[in-house]
């Protein structure tokens, strides 16, 4: 008996990806069979130009069940509904995989990780601390899958493995958003929606960025330290373990840095400087920021003498190396079609909401908070969320008699902290698979991170319910 269980414990695997992503599918039609289908009216609130549920007008409908048929038809859809962060994607791996084949992202990467030789760990802090300011200041999510491959580049060259490259990144970056200080796209919209001074609240926002970031720092070291010590225990130790053996990357030499490496360099920083410039100053997205990369891809290429063939090639090879994350995206946008082809969308909103209705201040409060996270299952954009659940959270937080501004905590908390964890994130995806890491493998690695999270957020609920978190 003892035997029978090692061996199946030992031939036991984890779906692939898309195996679990179209299980999630068909769960999701499933549902269209049970749960009752509802809607709710949409309307264009004066304030702000946006369109807004009205909180008192879900209405039952006719039921509208997802046949299989439709189910396999919407994951073209769906692939079609994501075709432009898809696209994304490749233009950005194909961009950088031109700027790599200059040669100055290595010869960079060997400057800087002999000046880190004997105090690597520095690297974890800096960097976290860094793209959390993205995050908290700029609303920066896909804007920085951008700079994933040369962290993940960094990392190995002092001894880590890619989840600590993405750490830098994806995490760092998300202390920030979840933080959300001063976030447009979160607590700027929400707070338009509760009638708030905007960004007011910054304060707890700021105590919060604190502990969220001394915490990601201290998690993201343990597990550096230690897979440096036994890299056998990262765990994507065979991805590492294949990398290492197509890299010539040694970080005990030093490559020279030629004149048209800095001039690469200067065409990155330029580049990322417009992004940043753009994003801030002119509301730009995905399409002025693939814009971009491709012509920083294009101007290094010819700053380092590779032909236009030579170009085309590196694009196709930088684009071929990321395809399984890519086709990610579309699969998991297959999700949300289904919920609302099925009718059920705003069904399972108004139950959701209806839960914390009865319960005491501080339970509530945590109740939203929750009820936010599971809605960010099925609307991962944070100004969807907000436009679509705060206007039913904010009159629901009125006649609970907690403040609007802990209903605005409760949804960008809510929007933040599983925008890392569930696979209709597309940005997760995104990063996931340009850093070439399975989502298992990542879900292994993130997933007490993301109950540590949760904690935090559920005692800073409690925290904001006690001082009556406002101004209102």
């Amino acid at each position: 008996m003892t035997e029978k269980t090692k061996v199946t414990n030992k031939t036991f695997k984890i779906p692939h990806t898309y195996v679990l992503i179209f299980c999630i599918v068909i769960i999701a039609a499933l549902l269209t069979y049970i749960v009752p289908a509802g809607e709710y009216a949409r309307v264009e609130d004066p304030n702000t130009g946006r369109t807004v549920v009205d909180p008192n007008s879900f209405t039952k409908v006719e039921r509208n069940p997802v046949n299989p048929f439709e189910v396999l038809t919407a994951v073209p859809r769906g692939m079609i509904a994501a075709a432009q962060i898809t696209f994304f994607i490749f233009i950005v791996a194909g961009s950088f995989q031109i700027i790599t084949s200059t040669g100055a992202i290595e010869a960079g990467i060997y400057r800087v990780a002999n000046m880190l030789r004997g105090k690597e760990l520095l690297l974890i802090p800096i960097f976290m601390f860094l793209f959390s300011l993205t995050g908290a200041f700029l609303g920066f999510a896909e804007e920085n899958i951008v700079f994933i491959p040369v962290a993940i580049s960094l990392a190995r060259a002092l001894g880590y493995d890619a989840i600590v490259g993405m750490s830098l990144v994806t995490l760092g970056g998300a202390v920030g958003f979840n933080s959300a200080m001063m976030n447009p796209f979160t607590v700027g919209i929400a707070q338009g929606i509760a009638e708030l001074p905007l960004f007011s609240g910054i304060g707890l926002r700021f105590i919060i960025w604190l502990v969220l970031l001394a915490v990601s720092i201290y998690y993201v070291m343990r597990y550096a330290m230690k897979i440096k010590d036994k890299p056998e225990l990262s765990i994507i130790a065979e991805v590492e373990l294949e990398e290492r053996k197509n890299s010539t990357f040694d970080i005990g030499e030093d490559k020279k840095l030629l004149p048209s490496h800095y001039l690469v360099f200067l065409v990155l920083a330029a580049g990322l400087a417009t992004i940043v410039y753009g994003v801030y100053k002119f509301g730009w997205y995905i399409n002025e920021i693939a814009a971009v990369f491709l012509g920083m891809g294009i101007i290094s290429g010819f700053i380092g003498k590779i032909g236009p063939n030579k170009m085309a090639q590196e694009f196709i090879n930088g684009a071929r190396g990321i395809v399984f994350g890519a086709l990610v995206v579309g699969i998991a946008r297959t999700i949300l079609i289904v919920l609302q082809d099925g009718l059920i969308l705003d069904s399972i909103i108004y139950y959701l909401a209806s839960l914390i209705s009865g319960l005491p201040k501080a339970l509530a409060a945590v109740g939203m908070f929750i009820i936010q996270s599971l809605i960010n299952f099925v609307i991962p954009s944070g100004s969807g969320q907000a436009a679509t659940t705060m206007p039913i959270m904010v009159p629901l937080a009125d006649i609970l008699g907690i403040s609007r501004q802990t209903a605005v905590l409760a949804f960008h908390f809510g929007d933040g902290f599983s925008n890392t964890f569930t696979p209709t994130a597309s940005t997760l995806m995104a990063s996931l698979s340009i850093a070439k890491i399975a989502y298992d493998k990542w879900l292994k690695y993130y997933a007490k991170l993301f109950f540590i999270w949760s904690l935090i957020g559920a005692i800073f609920m409690i925290i904001a319910t006690v001082i009556n978190y406002g101004p209102f």
